[in-house]
């Protein structure tokens, strides 16, 4: 089976799924779930066939698929998988089926009647498929399209579902407003990000044109193009170069979203249902940071070092403002998702140091954030559904009456401030060490993050889980099975990678290399201290004077 298209079908996989539980009779829910359900496990053994199949430290791209597309504009279905795509890929593959769990009865909060399930289920399986493809296509058009198609799916999660209002009637109606307002603030952003990248697309194809590459009508070839990029051949100047590289960047940054870019993130987060957000803070939001990665960098080397001391600035900027502000926040729900801008912060900051401890890093990041974030953010899913509010106020004692969640809870939360033996430690560690030796200030002001996160993460367990239990949460149940499926995983997860996070790093390392040789930088030379001149002694003859 060597020519057997695994990436194809681990991306078609998802979207047949969507197909076959929209077809299930509409009084038929429990069943929609099921085979959405099934589908995702499927398509989660058909990405660890994948990573089985895929060599460490061979070839740069493997598992090639291509095959004729648009010949008159040059664009291909062209398929293949690195070390960087192989991890997003299992992360995506791995969360969706736990996501699907979590969200088991969320579809009962949506006005869409009997078929809300369906809906539901296929949206999540639609939004799997296109996040996938994006990981493994090497045809700048191809990804392209599926950049912007995931947005209408995750449009349609966002403001169709979401959890109920405390007040009846008129908190219904006022939640629904406030939902739908999230919903198109994210997909005019993401949108809008998506033009600008459209008219850098549209710029790039012209250059391949003009360098006859793949012929005289241009090539929309990711590999192809970065030869050419590398070697000077498109035959454009800085200027040109630039503008382009600052096209693709703008799109990439309000996805991931970097600082001033972020402002759809939090609205969005808590307006979703908890395993919608999560699928767009911990899946969606990774390919703006993958797109920074394999076109940013690929694409524009020269440009991307031109500018990385001022994104570097930006990413710190995120990392610590999103730290205070998750301080200041009374909402447990948007708490978490600004602890996310200070996370997205940490991985553009590794990925522009353009180190290979960092890059590394970087990548190992994005799937430890998403092992967090989901963690952490589905556990307060779990409590606020019960008590009925999001407010931090609201709650107290909970650990006396439900110790599991409030135990799971912790451990999240301990992770989320990357406390050694826990997966996010190790990343970023990579990403600081890797970034002191090219940007050692920009690295110096990002540790203060460390210091916050401790705050916000221990002063909202201490006044959510300790003391007296307040009024009105008596009666909190503990986990209950249905809910330790999706938590012990990720818990789990987190404890693995905390302490053995080698094979993942095996994959990763590799492949940040060969970008970085594939744009020619390397990492900085060790200082070295200059030796202290001494004057030469001269010896004077006893007796003799000197000249």
């Amino acid at each position: 089976m060597t020519n057997f298209p695994w990436l194809s079908t681990l991306w078609l996989l998802p979207l047949l799924g969507a197909a076959a539980v929209l077809l299930v009779p509409a009084p038929r829910g429990t069943l929609a779930r099921a085979i959405g359900l099934t589908m995702s496990v499927v398509t989660l053994v058909v990405a660890i066939v994948v990573a089985v199949r895929f060599t460490p430290g061979g070839a740069q791209y493997q598992l090639l698929e291509s095959h004729r597309w648009i010949p008159a504009f040059g664009a291909g279905y062209t398929l293949g998988i690195d070390g960087i795509a192989l991890v997003l890929a299992l992360l995506t593959a791995a969360l969706v089926p736990l996501l699907i769990v979590a969200g088991w009865n969320d579809d009962r909060t949506a006005g869409t009647g009997r078929r809300a399930a369906h809906i539901y289920v296929a949206l999540t399986l639609v939004v799997e498929s296109m996040v996938l493809v994006s990981f493994v296509s090497l045809d700048i058009l191809l990804f392209y399209v599926f950049f912007e198609v995931m947005l209408i799916p995750m449009y349609f999660l966002i403001g169709g579902f979401g959890p109920r209002g405390a007040d009846g009637p008129a908190g219904d109606q006022a939640v629904r407003r406030e939902r739908a307002r999230a919903a198109v603030k994210f997909l005019l952003y993401n949108l809008f990000g998506g033009l600008i990248m459209l008219a850098a697309v549209i710029g790039l194809y012209v250059l391949t044109a003009r360098a006859h590459l793949g012929g005289a009508g241009g090539s929309f070839d990711l590999r192809q193009v970065a030869a050419a990029a590398e070697s000077g051949q498109l035959g454009a100047g800085p200027a040109v170069l630039g503008a382009l590289f600052l096209g693709f960047m703008f799109a990439f940054a309000v996805k991931a979203p970097l600082w001033p870019l972020h402002t759809w993130l939090p609205g969005a987060a808590v307006s979703a249902t908890p395993a919608s957000a999560v699928l767009m803070m911990a899946v969606v939001d990774k390919v703006g940071t993958f797109g920074m990665l394999r076109f940013c960098l690929l694409l524009f080397p020269h440009a991307a070092s031109t500018y990385a001391p001022a994104i570097s600035v930006l990413a710190v900027i995120g990392i610590v403002y999103g730290a205070i502000l998750a301080i200041g926040q009374r909402d447990v729900m948007r708490l978490i998702a600004y602890t996310s801008i200070s996370h997205f912060g940490f991985i553009i900051l590794g990925i522009f140091a353009m180190t290979r401890q960092a890059g590394s890093g970087a990548t190992l990041y994005m799937v430890n954030h998403g092992i967090s974030t989901a963690a952490l953010f589905l556990i307060a899913g779990f409590l606020v559904s019960r008590r009925g509010t999001r407010l931090i106020a609201d709650f107290g004692g909970v650990q006396k009456v439900a110790p599991v969640l409030a135990g799971t809870f912790l451990i999240a939360g301990l992770a989320t401030l990357s406390l050694p033996g826990l997966a996010p430690f190790v990343s970023e560690f990579l990403v600081l060490a890797g970034t002191f030796t090219r940007y050692p200030i920009a690295a110096a002001i990002a540790t203060v993050a460390l210091v916050l996160a401790a705050l916000y993460v221990l002063w909202m367990y201490q006044r959510m889980m300790t003391g007296p239990v307040r009024e009105g949460n008596e009666r909190l149940r503990d986990l209950m099975p249905r809910e330790l499926v999706v938590v012990v995983p990720l818990l789990l997860a987190l404890l693995v990678l905390g302490f053995y996070p080698k094979p993942m790093l095996d994959r990763i390392d590799p492949a940040v290399a060969g970008t970085l040789t594939t744009i020619g930088k390397h990492d900085p030379e060790p200082g070295v201290q200059p030796a202290v001149a001494t004057a030469p002694v001269a010896t004077v003859p006893s007796g003799g004077a000197s000249r």
